[in-house]
């Protein structure tokens, strides 16, 4: 397993077979990035297998030097995310990444589910219920006990649409009184919404229950505002449990999913994915291109807010986004030069607020190398080299489109 400080994990040392990549958000807080390299470890123990972790972003190493890192010694590498829903980073940054990682390197790489919806996770859940029960002296079979299960809230419905799945079966054939379904930030309903719409019921005992991976700042504010209800309203009984942490039952849904990847039968529920039908709401994120351009612009602005005190959808993006297809035919065509010549006018422009990154496929094969600048939706197509001060100079600085080398607009 790769940590910052080593290359590669030593088990992985000639190896040729299959090796596991486990793919965490990454943190600040490097208690949480730890918890995925212990997931990863054992993991590996439990597959006999070689597991490498990587992260998104804040954290070493990232997925594309794991990529690398894995390409020497290994023919096939299975991607399982440490993500326990399927949002943006699922659907669009890891198989962009993944993508990149097929251009670059001979690897064979299956793309696996997120933890979802699992029988071991509501095991899990449900000892968390009856840990908090115990402390608090109530007895579900006895007592009223409501249950709130709180997760960090997401822009993608589909997401969000699972918190509601996984209260609902959690409820299913347990004596609790109810059990309902919240967010910290982004959606509604809000935590603190929640609790004093149980207190009308007034149950014996509120029990609230972290629908997240780690113990950072998020979880901490779970307590405090479950906190604040139980002194506002002394007549229910409420405390906040502990995150999912490392518990063993999370070895039982990864290994699931590794073998879904493996052996292709992974399920994704499309059906109600935002980028890929017509969603009353969603309308601008359809479409395979528009998707991609967010997904890029999120890559690189997105900040973990689990680890600062600001609300959880907070984001500091720039004002440009631009996107070079350094796919096989873009690549041969000279993407790699386009590329870096944008970044270097970048760097040496005043005024320019703009982020330069390379992308798999763009769909536009033959029609290359492309250029698409976002959030202004313009393609370029058939940009050299020498055209990337024009880009940068016209477009990005002063927001004047370089019309002779449009492709398309969205």
């Amino acid at each position: 397993m790769s940590t910052p400080d080593q290359t590669i994990h030593a088990s992985t040392a000639g190896f040729d077979d299959e090796a596991v990549l486990l793919i965490g958000h990454g943190s600040r807080r490097e208690k949480s990035n730890e918890q995925v390299r212990e997931l990863a470890a054992d993991l590996e123990s439990r597959l006999g297998i070689p597991v490498d972790a990587a992260f998104l972003e804040l954290a070493e190493p990232a997925i594309d030097e794991a990529f690398a890192q894995l390409a020497p010694v290994t023919s096939q590498v299975t991607v399982v995310h440490c993500s326990l829903f399927a949002a943006s980073h699922v659907k669009n940054d890891v198989p962009l990444a993944i993508e990149q990682a097929r251009v670059e390197h001979d690897l064979e790489i299956n793309n696996g589910a997120h933890l979802g919806v699992h029988p071991a996770i509501l095991e899990l859940l449900d000892d968390r219920a009856a840990a908090i029960e115990r402390e608090l002296g109530v007895d579900r079979e006895a007592d009223e006990v409501a249950v709130v299960v709180c997760g960090r809230g997401s822009s993608d419905p589909d997401a969000n649409g699972d918190v509601h799945k996984l209260a609902r079966l959690l409820f299913e054939g347990r004596e609790f009184d109810r059990v309902e379904a919240s967010f910290i930030g982004v959606t509604e309903p809000t935590l603190e919404d929640t609790l004093h719409g149980l207190s009308k019921h007034r149950p014996d005992a509120v029990v609230v229950l972290p629908y997240m991976l780690g113990d950072g700042v998020l979880t901490q504010r779970v307590r405090d505002w479950t906190a604040e209800f139980d002194d506002e309203y002394p007549y229910v009984d409420a405390l906040a449990g502990d995150p999912l942490g490392t518990d063993s039952r999370l070895l039982d849904v990864f290994a699931d999913r590794w073998e879904e990847a493996r052996t292709e039968s992974v399920e994704m529920s499309c059906d109600t994915c935002k980028y890929k039908v017509d969603l009353e709401g969603y309308e601008e994120d359809v479409g395979g291109a528009r998707a991609m351009l967010r997904a890029l612009a999120h890559q690189e602005a997105h900040a973990d807010r689990d680890d600062i005190d600001e609300e959880p959808d907070s984001h500091d993006a720039p004002e440009k986004h631009v996107a070079v297809c350094t796919n096989q035919t873009c690549a041969k065509m000279g993407s790699p030069a386009v590329l870096e010549r944008l970044r270097q006018e970048v760097r040496d422009s005043e005024h320019c607020d703009a982020r330069i990154t390379r992308s798999s496929c763009l769909g536009r094969c033959g029609d290359g190398p492309m250029v698409a600048v976002y959030p202004d939706g313009v393609w370029y197509g058939g940009v050299e080299d020498d055209d990337a001060e024009r880009i940068v100079g016209d477009h990005l600085d002063r927001d004047r489109i370089v019309s002779e080398l449009v492709d398309q607009t969205l």
